[in-house]
């Protein structure tokens, strides 16, 4: 099952229709969003314009907020775990989903949610894995947003008490912003990076509940100081959940599976 989130398609999402009935938006080549509100009268001083805009973004979180709560709430009422994957491009995100899939299978009801500006591949891949997915396709948006989640639940249908794997869009900057009424945000940190990468995108790393370093099994053939990127890591958020493996050889997924399996187990708590 496909589903089109972008302009691109003709089919706006709630934000994109704020947005038509109040401004102008423009998506940048590198996915940025920049917009203009302007009044009947046309007029564009760089002030009111510069206020149109602040307020714009507030109004576009704000109604972000209002629907992830209503997820969250759905979420809730039917015990189910949520999580919320953000990364750069090519951290290894659906790699990390397809392995729990088949070592879980039997233990655990997984459904996923993935999320992409353009093509079903991931979608296709989850599937080959054996779990049910939705594809989410962005077309020029650099983010999901919580009523693209909620088109996603309704083709997807989980099951009561299982877990729901959100792959959001490959991007350090624009998920930080949008909830989507997820139990935890899960960044995932490649070690193919840099060790400054929190330190660039403090925003994103800040939002984020846990932080998984991955591809260590690569760490023989690179120059990557693990020491300094969970210290930027926590300098950024101490409070931050740090988990270090491989998804493609396995290595330190247990401990990432019995954090899963707990989280699971306490959203069926009553």
């Amino acid at each position: 099952m496909r589903l089109d989130g972008g302009n691109e398609t003709g089919k706006e999402t709630a934000l994109e229709r704020d947005l038509h009935d109040h401004g102008h938006e423009h998506v940048h080549a590198d996915g940025t969003r920049h917009s203009h509100a302007h009044d009947d009268d046309h007029a564009h001083s760089h002030g009111s314009a510069t206020n149109d805009v602040v307020q714009l973004e507030t109004r576009i979180l704000a109604k972000n907020e209002a629907l992830a709560a209503r997820n969250r709430a759905w979420f809730d009422g039917r015990e189910i775990l949520a999580l919320n994957l953000v990364s750069s491009p090519g951290a290894g995100k659906t790699t990390l989903l397809e392995r729990p899939i088949r070592d879980l299978k039997h233990e655990l009801r997984l459904f996923v949610i993935e999320g992409d500006q353009a093509t079903s591949h991931d979608g296709e891949r989850i599937r080959a894995a054996g779990a049910a997915a939705v594809q989410v396709n962005t077309g020029a948006g650099c983010h999901l947003e919580a009523d693209m989640v909620a088109r996603g639940l309704k083709e997807l249908k989980p099951d009561f008490g299982s877990i729901v794997m959100i792959e959001n869009v490959g991007n350090l900057v624009c998920p930080a912003l949008f909830d989507l009424g997820e139990r935890a945000k899960v960044i995932i940190f490649s070690v193919t990076e840099g060790e400054d990468k929190p330190l660039k995108y403090p925003r994103m790393f800040k939002a984020a509940d846990i932080m998984i370093l991955n591809t260590i099994d690569l760490l023989p053939h690179l120059d990557f100081d693990v020491e300094r990127a969970v210290a930027s890591a926590v300098q950024v958020n101490p409070g931050v959940t740090i988990f270090r493996l491989s998804a493609r050889t396995g290595d330190g997924m247990e401990a990432w599976y019995d954090w899963v399996r707990g989280q699971s187990a306490i959203a069926r708590e009553p």
